[in-house]
């Protein structure tokens, strides 16, 4: 056998830690970019009037309708900023003109 081959190259015990690290942070860059797809959401909720659904991953909220049982409207995580856009939305429909 040559020198060169019994020479085999070896990383230092250092970089093995570096790598870890690198791959950790490369995952976390991966969640705050991509964030929670809100694909588990909780059974619907009941307050006042409104019900809403929650996001089981990161909490953020849904409104729902109980008619159709479908959650419809924006991501939120405040109900009562939820429900208010929602009825301002409603009033535009409603003073909207007709052509």
């Amino acid at each position: 056998m040559t020198q060169t081959s019994q020479k085999k190259r070896h990383w230092p015990r250092w970089a093995w830690p570096l790598g870890l690290l690198a791959a950790g942070a490369g995952g976390a860059a991966i969640f705050l970019f991509r964030g929670c797809r809100h694909s588990k959401m909780g059974w619907p909720i009941r307050e006042g009037d409104h019900s809403y659904q929650v996001c089981l991953g990161c909490g953020i909220k849904r409104l729902f309708n109980e008619e159709t049982f479908r959650a419809y409207g924006p991501y939120g995580y405040d109900v009562k900023e939820l429900v208010a856009r929602e009825r301002a939305m409603r009033m535009q429909q409603r003073h909207k003109p007709t052509r």
